[in-house]
């Protein structure tokens, strides 16, 4: 099952715990945002396929106490800030 971690960060992803697209494990890797050239570091929520990015919306706030948010359309390039765990002991392994 290590083949299945990759370099290449999901199509979707949320920072949301109640959202179906939020993966624990992928953020505890650091995902970064390129959003049209751009980095973005407010990014709750993005699609590839899709083509946006969610940003929080200032400190606006719903009636629940989540932070409102902005659709935003455009590129998205997502990227991964650290390896994954087990690639570097697997690639010494394979070397050695």
């Amino acid at each position: 099952m290590a083949d299945s971690v990759s370099d290449t960060p999901p199509d979707r992803l949320s920072l949301d715990p109640r959202s179906d697209y939020f993966d624990e494990a992928l953020l505890e890797r650091g995902v970064g945002i390129k959003f049209n050239g751009q980095e973005k570091t407010n990014v709750i929520e993005y699609s590839i396929s899709e083509g946006w990015i969610r940003v929080a919306a200032g400190r606006s706030r719903d009636r629940y106490g989540q932070p409102m948010t902005i659709k935003l359309n455009g590129k998205v390039e997502p990227y991964f800030e650290r390896p994954a765990a087990g690639d570097s002991q697997e690639e010494e392994a394979s070397e050695g």
